[in-house]
């Protein structure tokens, strides 16, 4: 089969588009042709090798969605022909820039009819993430109010929906162009994360109850600064190795909980997974494609994810 691979950590000129053996299934995994996989920032910190994958040479990508090829011996609960999406691959199983892989079935889920292939695979690490985040950690309720930094990102705008599913009141920060399309995806209230004066703007719209932050080490003390009384704080990224406040009695005050979460912790990802496609089948849920690429191009689209602004997720196309 053909996939993207690296020998060594480095920049994108690192990945080679080789031709290896195509797995075989174990026991306990099914075999999936790939029809989508999703592109990740996590995926070029393993690349990079700020996280560190099983082995080299390696293949990159967490998310996909595709079609069984084959089962191992002890798999039941899929079949042959059978429309898949998964994630978590790509850390201590080789992952999704190919065309086929081997996933263990406990991060799989069945793709619904009517859900596109590319929907599937843009929204594993994402909708996972949202959905621990405020669902698990912060137990977000219905008429709460929640504050989704980077609704545009592919983890803010599956949050954007599923706070607004339950209930919440959303406020979410975006680049202008944006805002409107946000608005149609649940966000009661879009601010520019430009303006001088966001932290007024989050508490006129109403201090939030919870917090989904994915750069804790520049937004942190401005989540104690927003929060109300109890906030819950959900720490998903940062951009640097460090976060703390810069006035601990005003965090202190509030008695705030900070959750701090990393999407390959979770237990069993195959239970989200199926939570995430009842919200699919549903319509509650979707994905905003930006844009696809080959597998020639994995290259450009571990470039883009990082350094380029669009709303939603990039996609990998065998």
């Amino acid at each position: 089969m053909k996939a993207v691979r690296y020998h060594e950590h480095g920049g994108t000129d690192v990945l080679e588009l080789e031709e290896i053996e195509t797995p075989e299934p174990d026991a306990d995994e099914v075999l999936v042709e790939i029809g989508a996989a999703g592109i990740n920032p996590v995926d070029t910190y393993f690349r990079e090798g700020s996280y560190a994958p099983a082995e080299l040479p390696w293949i990159p990508g967490s998310d996909f969605a595709g079609t069984v090829e084959a089962v191992g011996d002890e798999v039941t609960a899929f079949e042959p022909g059978d429309r898949v999406f998964g994630t978590g691959l790509g850390k201590d199983i080789p992952g999704t820039c190919a065309e086929y892989v081997a996933s263990p079935t406990d991060r799989i889920a069945t793709l619904p009819d009517g859900v596109s292939i590319e929907t599937g695979a843009a929204l594993g690490v994402p909708a996972v993430t949202a959905w621990r985040s405020l669902i698990d950690h912060a137990e977000l309720e219905p008429a709460e109010r929640c504050l989704v930094h980077g609704g545009s990102g592919g983890v803010g705008h599956a949050a954007v929906q599923i706070a607004a599913a339950t209930g919440a009141e959303v406020t979410t920060t975006a680049s202008p162009e944006y805002h409107e399309k946000l608005e149609s995806l649940g966000a009661d209230i879009v601010l520019d994360y430009h303006r001088e004066d966001l932290e007024d703007a989050v508490i006129t719209a109403g201090a939030p109850d919870v917090i989904l932050d994915h750069r804790l080490d520049d937004y942190l003390q401005f989540d104690a600064n927003v929060a109300t009384q109890g906030t819950r704080v959900v720490g998903i990224g940062n951009t640097g190795p460090e976060a703390g406040f810069s006035n601990v009695p005003a965090a202190r005050s509030k008695e705030l909980r900070i959750h701090l979460i990393s999407m390959f912790n979770t237990p069993d990802l195959a239970a989200v997974l199926r939570r995430v496609a009842t919200l699919l089948s549903s319509g509650t849920l979707s994905a905003e494609v930006d844009r696809t690429y080959d597998l020639e191009e994995v290259s450009d689209a571990h470039e883009a994810v990082v350094s380029e602004s669009f709303l939603g997720k990039l996609v990998v196309t065998p």
